[in-house]
């Protein structure tokens, strides 16, 4: 009896823990930890590797498609002065990243993000010059995070709402939030999107969309907050995940 009673116990302590992570703020590193000392590159690679070694929830990076249809990692519409989507990737390669890099493809960024398996990997995927190039961008995205078996560890957010809805139509399980912080939290539903992640000043200017958003079963996101008042303040609205450049200052508050 006793036993059985010890037993219940530590049942309910551990569904009161599990809970309790659960509800707890997430910290995602805004194109992977970079903001070290001494810096390293944003979206490089390094900076995943930095993300990973701090354990916090995920790591943010951006996509783009070259000339000549790979996929590279890079915030911009340009790599120096050369403009991604109109210039080959064997030129770009020769520009390397400030920490001496050499530009990171999505399938190197995969790699090591693979050897973490508790880092989650939020994959932006930048607009296209045109929706067809959209769409070709987001087939081979989800190719190749299905070829590195990533499936399961990978999310996806993008400022196009035709990216969205391209990645739910062909992998209709994947977690995918809006950035672009114009729809309500019944239209990100109504589209059949999985969440909204807006800059910071968007939830300011409409307080009630975090409550509204969790109320819906909505994955709420906030961007880029470098602030730990504003943090804080998103934090006790109950915001779910958080990206930050400082996600080392963040992570335990």
């Amino acid at each position: 009896m006793k036993f059985k009673t010890m037993k219940k116990v530590f049942c309910i302590l551990s569904l009161a823990t599990t809970m309790f992570i659960n509800a707890q703020t997430q910290i995602i590193a805004h194109r992977g930890f970079w903001n070290t000392e001494p810096k390293t590159s944003e979206n490089s690679i390094k900076s995943l590797e930095n993300a990973q070694k701090l354990k916090v929830y995920g790591s943010e990076f951006d996509i783009h498609m070259t000339k000549d249809g790979k996929l590279v990692i890079n915030h911009d519409e340009h790599h120096g002065t050369m403009e991604i989507s109109e210039t080959n990737f064997s030129d770009l390669r020769k520009l390397k990243l400030s920490n001496g890099e050499e530009l990171p493809t999505l399938k190197d960024y995969l790699k090591q993000g693979k050897k973490d398996a508790s880092v989650r990997l939020i994959i932006e995927i930048k607009p296209a010059k045109s929706k067809e190039n959209e769409n070709e961008i987001v087939t081979k995205v989800l190719k190749t995070v299905k070829e590195l078996g990533l499936y399961s560890q990978s999310d996806y957010i993008s400022f196009s709402l035709n990216i969205c809805k391209e990645i739910k139509r062909q992998n209709p399980s994947a977690k995918v939030q809006y950035l672009e912080g114009n729809l309500s939290p019944q239209q990100i539903k109504a589209e059949g999107l999985d969440g909204l992640d807006y800059h910071y000043s968007v939830f300011e200017k409409n307080p009630t969309w975090i409550s509204e958003a969790n109320s819906l079963g909505l994955i709420t996101n906030a961007w880029t907050v470098n602030d730990i008042k504003v943090y804080e303040e998103l934090k006790n609205q109950g915001i779910k995940f958080i990206t930050t450049n400082i996600p080392d200052q963040l992570k335990d508050k």
